[in-house]
């Protein structure tokens, strides 16, 4: 296994090659227990003891978390460390790109991949691909929907903020929970996991938008316990193997809209989000791979929009 990982790595370019450590460690997971690691997690960051504030103020110091932004900046406020993980900012630190049109980031991170849907498939690290069809859970018409579209995958490492929030107006149309794996969604398993995003469990939530479908999925990760929404509350992990849907709108009588910069979600634990936009956007041409962004910094290209 860890020859057939390390003959099949490449690294995107701008990011070094995984060092032999991370090899191996890519490697290791295949033989994991995902899941049961992942729930002794959720458990683990929700207890109260004597140490959670001491925990919290070394992954500060560890991770280099600017807890400035805060609502609460005092460690010892925090009940659990997942009470300072999922920790809200302050009103006036994220502030909206001021085009009112303009679709903004939904959450801090650091760009993975950006670019065009090439024949429903989407770049995951240098010479590494995955299908729009696999990512959302095998259903072939929604994929339809991003046909010639864009994408942009970001991930939240361990000091971001980790809260989801909407990159523009829209009503949601469907929910798709998809079971699958826990690899890590560390840049460097990234680059050699194959389909990783379409082999871990996600979180696929679909709007409508002016400019037609998007999507927002959240990919889980090994330690990312749960993904909650706004409208659902706790959604992973259920019990059973199943893709589970749940479709809103007017007609069934649940009609949930959401505006631009608006919280949608948030990760217990860090990881990945994927955005699909329809053809009818366009991002700016100065969002590149490996620069980092921040939630509400604006992307589209306005002109075209307004056009």
């Amino acid at each position: 296994m860890l020859k057939s990982v390390m003959n099949e790595q490449s690294a995107p370019a701008g990011m070094p090659s995984p060092t032999w450590k991370q090899t191996l460690w890519s490697a290791v997971q295949y033989a994991l227990p995902h899941h049961f690691i992942s729930r002794g997690v959720f458990h683990l960051t929700r207890w109260h003891t004597p140490f959670t504030a001491s925990a919290i103020r070394w992954f500060v110091r560890r991770f280099d978390v600017d807890l400035s932004e805060a609502v609460e900046s005092d460690p010892a406020v925090y009940p659990t460390f997942n009470a300072f993980f999922t920790r809200a900012l302050k009103a006036d630190v994220r502030p909206l790109a001021p085009d009112p049109v303009e679709w903004v980031s939904p959450c801090d991170g650091r760009i993975s991949q950006i670019g065009a849907i090439q024949s429903g498939n989407l770049l995951q690290a240098k010479g590494r691909d995955y299908s729009v069809i696999e990512l959302l859970g095998g259903d072939a018409a929604l994929a339809r929907e991003f046909e010639q579209g864009q994408f942009v995958t970001i991930y939240l490492s361990p000091r971001d903020y980790h809260r989801v929030h909407m990159p523009c107006t829209g009503n949601l149309r469907t929910m798709i929970h998809v079971p699958g794996r826990l690899f890590s969604v560390s840049p460097a398993t990234v680059q050699q996991v194959p389909r990783l995003f379409a082999r871990n469990e996600r979180l696929v939530c679909v709007f409508e938008t002016d400019l037609g479908p998007m999507a927002l999925v959240l990919v889980g990760a090994i330690n990312v316990a749960a993904i909650e929404t706004v409208w659902a509350g706790l959604v992973t992990p259920p019990a059973g193997q199943e893709i589970t849907r749940r479709d809103y709108g007017n007609d069934i009588g649940m009609l949930i809209n959401l505006v631009r910069g608006q919280e949608m979600g948030r990760f217990n634990m860090g990881s990945t989000v994927i955005l699909l936009a329809p053809s009818s956007a366009d991002f700016s041409p100065d969002w590149q791979a490996g620069m980092p962004v921040r939630l509400g910094q604006g992307w589209m290209d306005t002109d075209r929009i307004s056009g």
